[in-house]
């Protein structure tokens, strides 16, 4: 029996307590979520959508946006959505180009509603806790802890204020999306726990101008140099920055790594204790490479394949070197 089964069997009880949400991560970083050679699993997506507090949605909800045909940013999500993860043969097999446009575009109307009904006054901009660390394993600053960040939505190339501040498409959300189709039992559910999770946790990568992203890129040169400084100055001194290598792995939470049963074990774990540890991960695929990297005078980071349980031990250990203001960094970075 594992752990998920003695949790399951705790009953309902665990549902209302934070207690009940601890012990759930718990589970996850001690034996992931039992998944089939393909990486599938009933319980995944109902566990994601429970960690990032994703509240119910109605089918008819989601089909009322994809009823108003193509938003403005239709264009761009089809030149997207043909190059998903086509070497992904798994990918291809379940989620349909149609599907992941659907969602896209979905998403697209959904964001362009939000900013119309700000820039005219029907609702303010909604605030976001970031709330403390799970665990003395992912230390988080108390100054972070009742920070309140506030969040801007918008589409990209919207006539209102600054397009680079708007959240919209940009070109990488294909491939984020692309896990979430995967897991879940339906459209709504991707739906749901994709909107979610850029609206709330990531807003920063999917603005315009992608700040979030770069300030991400800029921490893992940072990380890299505090957790392994030889590595970090090789690749240095060889023009290797993390811009150069790393932008489709913090864009995508690793998404863009096979293989993808690899990466939906890791989403379990980003989603259970904070997807701002995917800095860490990225870091941790460097550092499980080091000895090819050090030995090579043209080094070029490659990830795959994606290791996910050794990548996640190797974040476990890093985590509790990296010292307070740079974990503030981490945890701030794509809001």
């Amino acid at each position: 029996m594992t752990h998920l089964d003695l949790f399951l069997q705790k009953g309902p009880q665990y549902g209302e307590l934070n207690a009940g949400l601890d012990e759930l991560r718990r589970v996850i970083l001690l034996d992931g979520i039992p998944s089939n050679s393909d990486g599938m699993s009933e319980l995944r997506v109902h566990i994601w959508l429970i960690l990032l507090n994703a509240p119910p949605l109605k089918t008819e909800t989601y089909l009322d946006l994809v009823r108003q045909g193509a938003s403005p940013a239709y264009a761009k999500i089809r030149n997207d959505t043909f190059r998903t993860l086509t070497t992904d043969p798994l990918f291809r097999r379940r989620v349909t180009e149609n599907s992941l446009t659907r969602v896209l575009n979905a998403i697209a109307w959904k964001i362009q509603d939000a900013h119309e009904s700000r820039i005219n006054g029907w609702m303010s901009p909604p605030t976001l806790s970031v709330p403390d660390g799970i665990d003395n394993m992912f230390p988080s600053p108390a100054s972070v802890s009742t920070r309140r960040i506030g969040s801007v939505t918008g589409t990209e190339g919207s006539e209102a204020g600054d397009a680079s501040s708007h959240i919209g498409y940009v070109q990488g959300m294909n491939v984020l999306a692309a896990p979430f189709l995967y897991a879940a039992r339906s459209e709504a559910e991707a739906f749901a726990a994709f909107d979610r999770c850029i609206t709330y946790e990531c807003p920063g990568y999917v603005r315009g101008s992608m700040d979030g992203v770069h300030k991400g890129l800029a921490l893992v040169d940072q990380i890299l140099a505090i957790v392994d400084p030889r590595l970090s100055a090789h690749l240095l001194s060889k023009g290797m920055k993390a811009e150069i290598y790393a932008f489709p792995s913090v864009l995508t939470m690793c998404a863009c790594t096979p293989p993808l049963p690899e990466v939906l074990q890791l989403w379990d774990f980003l989603f259970a204790y904070g997807p701002h540890l995917n800095l860490l991960c990225i870091v941790a695929q460097l550092v499980l490479a080091r000895d090819q990297l050090l030995e090579s005078q043209s080094p070029k980071p490659d990830f795959k394949p994606l290791r996910a349980r050794k990548v996640i031990e190797f974040t476990v250990n890093f985590a509790r070197k990296i010292p307070a203001d740079i974990y503030e960094q981490m945890l701030c970075h794509a809001k």
